[in-house]
């Protein structure tokens, strides 16, 4: 279906009484503007990702706990156990913990 066939659809839906004025608009809107806005906000695990940083109040180590909790809204301690309990898992906690502490900025 191109453009026109569409534009065509939507005035039909408006003249049965399917589509309100403010629905039809929106809806020539969203056709008419072909070009995906940037200028949105980014999606919320972007932002999230972006603004991870490692704790400098909130910190035994390194601080990745404490900067996971701020991100995520948990409290640090429970961060703190989920890394231990992966630590008795074959050493896989001190892995990841080693490695976010090497390579998330700090605060």
């Amino acid at each position: 279906m191109n453009l026109s066939e569409e534009l065509k659809k939507l005035a039909e839906l408006r003249a049965s009484g399917t589509l309100t004025e403010e629905e039809f608009i929106r809806a020539k809107e969203r056709l008419l503007n072909t070009q995906p806005s940037s200028s949105g906000p980014p999606p919320p695990l972007t932002s999230a990702v972006n603004a991870f940083r490692r704790s400098r109040n909130d910190r035994w180590i390194a601080g990745v706990c404490g900067g996971i909790g701020r991100a995520t809204g948990m409290e640090s301690w429970v961060w703190r156990l989920f890394f231990t309990v992966l630590l008795l898992c074959g050493g896989t906690g001190l892995l990841v913990y080693l490695l976010l502490a090497i390579f998330v900025p700090s605060e």
